[in-house]
């Protein structure tokens, strides 16, 4: 008898235990959809938006020889004393490509792949590379302030002209009434 009120006991304590738990992943699964409604924002599918073309990856280091170079312009006699400004010539395009944008050489390396990478990207694949597409977007984006600020300035001047309009037909009405026909009235 003891034994059977002991595992009645246990299956008591785990149901009750597995309960709890149940209770507690409904509660918080019920605040959870609740706060994600409350919080979502509807934005766009990313299958809609246009993927920009991936970074080109740098050639191959047999591809190109590097050379570092005394720097110069702004920066003082500590840009000129160093050789920190990078030039790679790029083998099978004869490209030459000098960067100093740094005043450390592993960074100035690093851009100078990176510059080679696109300037290799915009020969091979023209108005598709990388570069190519961002001047694209960057300039749709400039033509459209442009426009938009013409059509403010246009509705602007619209207004004016509608406003200077109604003020002169405003002003006609009252010359043309008949209490200004008879003129200003005299009192005796």
């Amino acid at each position: 008898r003891q034994k059977k009120r002991s595992v009645s006991l246990a299956k008591c304590t785990m149901l009750q235990e597995g309960f709890r738990i149940l209770r507690r992943s409904l509660v918080l699964d019920h605040a959870l959809t609740s706060y994600i409604t409350k919080c979502s924002i509807t934005t766009t599918s990313a299958k809609w938006v246009k993927k920009m073309p991936d970074r080109p990856k740098p050639p191959p280091e047999e591809e190109f020889t590097e050379v570092f170079l005394h720097g110069s312009g702004p920066g003082g006699q500590k840009i000129n004393k160093t050789s920190s400004a990078v030039q790679l010539k790029h083998i099978p395009t004869g490209l030459v490509l000098k960067v100093q944008e740094h005043r450390s050489r592993s960074q100035n390396r690093k851009l100078a792949r990176q510059k080679l990478a696109e300037r290799l990207d915009v020969m091979e694949r023209g108005s598709e590379s990388r570069v190519a597409v961002k001047a694209e977007v960057k300039r749709k984006k400039k033509s459209s302030a442009t426009k938009k600020t013409k059509r403010k300035y246009r509705r602007l001047e619209e207004e004016k002209a509608r406003e200077l309009e109604e003020a002169e037909d405003d002003d006609l009405a009252e010359d043309d009434s008949p209490e200004a026909a008879k003129g200003p009235e005299v009192r005796q």
